[in-house]
């Protein structure tokens, strides 16, 4: 289940045709390779050096021998999008603007604590779904982005955050475990709807996931969705993900309001889906995002009714304070009215911690991204693509 692109991804080769290596499964890469007369031993190698070390300059591969070095700049390439803007926030939040090579915009953060940090990853460039309380969901959806450009977002973030590892630090010993990273957890909660785009999120992960690369370990990774009930399944059984479910409402009346896709999956099917969700357990609970919006969904009734809901789901509720953004029809809670919530939810056995609003002062909290890119017809892409292809033979791609 999924949707079409409406427009040009980040393209499969670099101007002067070149294939991209980014974005190919292992499998995939090695094949590549193959094609081109390297041997099938080289996959391992390039792998490392491109998703281990953060090596974009095939020269700098220095444990192939020269002639393969050769071959590899001569038939591919090692293509990022753009970081257009850099932002950083009061409390240490980054957000980053980052601009596919079709000229489409995404946001992703980064958002750090003491000993790990989370990187918040687009999905789609706009948004399938319109939930009302959410700026992205004001953006029109333009596309789903490639697996290609999803797995960029991390690597930029690391390229950001200086996290690749030096080849001669790693020869020692490699330094950098899930304990001590800047960048250690993903949580698939930015841009988009990633299981109206399942097929390439699922492939970007498992890239992020493999072991002789990236390798953030599905235990800390978090993939959020408001609904897409068919998918919820699939998604469990062959990513084994955490589950985090944007709720936001008690009754059906109310959220097919703020979440219109409860019209589709309405609250019943979507919790037979969360009991039914593979792997979970007490010790694998499922995150119920819930928004506090004053005078809307924020009553005692109303978490008195979130507790009847849950009942007999292993699950935590995060009771999420409404960011504001330009525009919004909706006040964040009070602050007594939301911990008296609180107390409900706890007194019932369900850990509900608030979360602490970050990065609000660059537009980078929950609910609050959103960038520039619309929507553009086929003819208005065909004269973009010109003149991007242009600007490229002029001016070659950065590597």
């Amino acid at each position: 289940m999924g949707i079409d692109n409406h427009a040009k991804s980040f393209a499969p080769v670099s101007s002067d045709g070149r294939q991209n290596l980014i974005g190919l499964s292992f499998d995939e890469l090695k094949d590549a390779l193959i094609s081109r007369g390297l041997e099938p031993f080289r996959a391992k190698q390039v792998w490392s050096w491109i998703y281990f070390h953060g090596v974009r300059d095939f020269t700098k591969m220095t444990t192939l021998a020269k002639p393969a070095r050769e071959k590899l700049t001569e038939h591919f390439a090692i293509l990022r999008p753009q970081i257009v803007q850099d932002q950083k926030s009061s409390d240490g939040t980054r957000k980053w603007l980052i601009r596919m090579q079709d000229g489409q915009d995404v946001e992703a953060v980064h958002i750090p604590e003491e000993d790990r940090g989370a990187l918040c990853v687009s999905s789609q460039v706009g948004c399938t779904l319109t939930c009302h309380f959410c700026h992205t969901g004001t953006q029109r959806l333009v596309r789903n982005l490639e697996a290609s450009e999803i797995v960029s977002q991390v690597m930029l973030a690391r390229d950001a955050l200086g996290e690749w590892p030096s080849f001669a630090k790693a020869t020692e010993g490699r330094p950098s475990t899930q304990n001590d990273r800047k960048l250690s957890n993903i949580v698939l909660m930015g841009m988009g709807e990633p299981l109206y785009n399942y097929e390439n999120v699922a492939k970007a992960m498992r890239i992020v996931m493999h072991n002789e690369g990236i390798a953030i370990s599905k235990r800390k990774i978090t993939l959020s969705t408001s609904g897409v009930v068919p998918m919820i399944k699939r998604c469990g059984e062959e990513l084994d993900l955490n589950l985090a479910v944007s709720l936001h409402a008690v009754t059906d009346e109310l959220r097919d309001r703020i979440v219109p896709i409860n019209r589709k999956y309405p609250i019943k099917e979507l919790l037979k889906a969360c009991r039914e969700y593979p792997g979970v357990s007490n010790s694998r609970r499922i995150t119920f995002e819930y928004v506090m919006l004053k005078g809307v969904n924020d009553s005692p009734a109303d978490a008195k009714q979130l507790v009847r809901l849950l009942r007999g789901i292993p699950a935590k509720i995060n009771l999420i304070p409404f960011n504001p953004w330009p525009g919004a029809p909706f006040e964040c809670s009070d602050w007594d009215t939301i911990e008296t919530f609180g107390d409900i939810v706890n007194a019932a056995g369900y850990a509900s911690p608030v979360r602490t609003p970050r990065g609000r002062d660059i537009m980078a909290a929950c609910g609050q991204l959103k960038s520039a890119s619309i929507r553009v017809s086929a003819a208005e892409r065909a004269s973009i693509d010109k003149i991007i292809k242009e600007k490229e033979s002029a001016e070659g791609l950065t590597r």
